[in-house]
C-alpha cells in the first residue's frame, strides 16, 4: 500500500459517462435539505453575537464564544459521519440521524431569546451548537447518495445556490422582524428547518430504498480498494490514513479549509456589530447587511459551478480567495453603508467558487466511496476548527485595534489561505493549465 494516496485531480470534473445524468429532482429535495439547516445556522451567526454584546463588550471573547460553539463538530462529526456511512445502503439512508437531530436542535435555539441570564443562554447556545453540528456533515453528504461523482461539481453549485437563499431568508428576518419581536424572529428559523426537513424527507428519502446509488453502478472494485475498505473499521483509521504524511495533499487542503472557513465565519459572526459600531446602523438594519452579497452569491454560484470544471477546482479556489481579498480592502478604504455592501457582494462571489468546490475535492481523495460520510466529517473538522478560532482571531484583533479595522485585519489572514492554495496548486499541478 502506497504512504499516501494521490495527489488531488484538479483538472475538470471528468464528464458523466453517456446517458449518466444529473438527478435534478433529488439534488433540488437535497439542496432543500441543506437549505433548511444553513437557514438556522446563518441568523444564528448574525444574531446571537449581538445577544452576547448584553454580557460581554470584549470583541474578542464574543468571537471566542461564537468559535467555541463551532468546535464541537470537531469531536461528534468523524463518528457521526462513520455511523451514516454504514446507513446509507439500508432502507432509511442517512435520513434518520438529519431528521432526529433537527428535532432535537430546534428547540434550545428557540429558547436564545429567553435566556434572562448568562448561564442560561450559554446553556441554550451550547446545547444548539453540540446537537446540530453533530448532524449537519451527514445533511451535507446526502448529494454523494444520489448523485454521481462527474455530477458531483455541478449539484454543490445548485446546493450552494440554496444555502445563499438562507442568507436572505435571515438578512429578511433580521430586516423585517428582530426589532419587532426577537422572540418572534428567533422561532421563525427553526419552524423553517423542520417544515423543509419533512419535505425533502418525504420526497426523497421516505423512498431512499427505491434510489439506485451512484457508486453501485460503478466498475467493480478491485481486490486492493476492497483490503482498503477492511481496514476502516473505525473512524479514525480512516483520519490516519487521510492524514498519514505531511506532504499528502488531503492535509494542506484541510488547512486551506480551515483558514478561509475561518476569516468567512469572523466576517458572518461581527458583521453586525460592525454595522451598529462603525455604520450607525440599528440591530436590524446591521444583520442586513449580507443580504446583497446572499442575492450575488445566489445569481453567480451556478455558472461558478460550471466554469469550475474548465478551470480546475484548485484554480478556482485560489482566485475566489483572491476575489474574498479584494472584497475585504474594498470595505475598509469605502467605510460606509454602500462601501461594505459592495464588500460583502465581492466577498461572497470569492467565498462561493470556494464553497462549491472544496468539499467535492476533498471526496475525490477518498480511497473508496464507502467513506464519504467520514471525509465529509475531514472537512467539518477543518472548517469547524476555522470557525472555532476564527472569530476570536478575528476579534482579539478588532481589541487591539478597533471596529474600523475589522475588514483590513480579515484582509491580512486571508492572504495566508491565498499562500496555502498557491502551494497546494504547485504541489499539485493543475492539469487544465497544461
Amino acid at each position: 500500500m502506497p504512504d499516501s494516496p494521490p495527489a488531488p485531480s484538479t483538472a475538470p470534473t471528468s464528464a458523466p459517462a453517456a446517458g449518466e445524468r444529473m438527478n435534478r429532482s433529488a439534488v433540488l429535495w437535497v439542496a432543500l435539505a441543506v437549505f433548511a439547516q444553513e437557514a438556522v445556522w446563518n441568523f444564528y451567526d448574525a444574531q446571537v453575537p449581538e445577544q452576547l454584546r448584553h454580557y460581554f463588550s470584549s470583541a474578542g471573547v464574543i468571537g471566542l464564544i461564537m468559535g467555541l460553539d463551532h468546535s464541537w463538530g470537531i469531536f461528534t462529526q468523524p463518528w457521526v459521519g462513520f455511523y451514516s456511512d454504514g446507513l446509507a445502503r439500508r432502507r432509511t439512508g442517512r435520513w434518520p440521524i438529519v431528521l432526529v437531530g433537527a428535532v432535537i436542535a430546534a428547540a434550545p435555539f428557540a429558547l436564545i431569546p429567553w435566556a434572562t441570564n448568562l448561564p442560561t443562554l450559554l446553556a441554550c447556545v451550547v446545547g444548539f451548537a453540540a446537537i446540530a453540528n453533530a448532524f449537519k456533515g451527514v445533511t451535507e453528504t446526502l448529494i454523494s447518495d444520489y448523485v454521481t461523482p462527474g455530477n458531483r461539481s455541478k449539484a454543490q453549485g445548485f446546493i450552494k445556490a440554496g444555502v445563499s437563499l438562507t442568507i436572505v431568508v435571515s438578512s429578511l428576518i433580521s430586516l423585517l422582524v428582530v426589532d419587532r419581536s426577537l422572540r418572534l424572529a428567533f422561532a421563525i428559523p427553526p419552524l423553517l428547518m423542520l417544515i423543509m426537513l419533512g419535505l425533502s424527507w418525504a420526497f426523497l428519502g421516505r423512498h431512499h430504498h427505491d434510489a439506485v446509488l451512484p457508486e453501485e453502478q460503478t466498475e467493480e472494485q478491485t481486490e486492493e480498494q476492497t483490503e482498503r475498505e477492511r481496514e476502516f473499521t473505525t473512524p479514525w483509521a480512516v483520519l490516519k490514513d487521510a492524514l498519514r504524511s505531511p506532504s499528502n495533499p488531503t492535509l494542506l487542503l484541510m488547512v486551506g479549509i480551515f483558514c478561509f472557513a475561518g476569516m468567512w465565519s469572523a466576517l458572518r459572526s461581527l458583521m453586525t456589530p460592525y454595522g451598529t459600531q462603525v455604520l450607525d446602523l440599528t440591530r436590524g438594519e446591521a444583520g442586513g447587511l449580507t443580504l446583497p452579497g446572499a442575492v450575488a452569491f445566489l445569481v453567480c454560484v451556478l455558472p461558478i459551478a460550471y466554469l469550475s470544471n474548465r478551470l480546475g477546482q484548485l484554480r478556482a479556489m485560489r482566485q475566489g480567495v483572491a476575489l474574498f481579498i479584494v472584497g475585504l480592502l474594498v470595505g475598509f478604504a469605502w467605510p460606509s453603508v454602500p462601501g461594505t455592501i459592495t464588500s460583502m457582494i465581492l466577498s461572497s462571489l470569492g467565498y462561493a467558487s470556494f464553497a462549491v468546490n472544496a468539499l467535492v475535492a476533498l471526496w475525490k481523495l477518498a480511497p473508496t466511496h464507502k467513506v464519504l460520510g467520514t471525509y465529509t466529517a475531514l472537512y467539518t473538522i477543518a472548517s469547524a476548527s476555522g470557525m472555532a478560532l476564527g472569530p476570536a482571531i478575528l476579534g482579539t484583533t478588532i481589541d487591539l485595534t478597533s471596529w474600523r479595522y475589522m475588514l483590513l485585519n480579515a484582509a491580512v489572514f486571508a492572504g495566508i489561505t491565498f499562500a496555502v492554495f498557491t502551494r497546494l496548486a504547485r504541489r499539485a499541478p493543475d492539469r487544465a493549465a497544461a
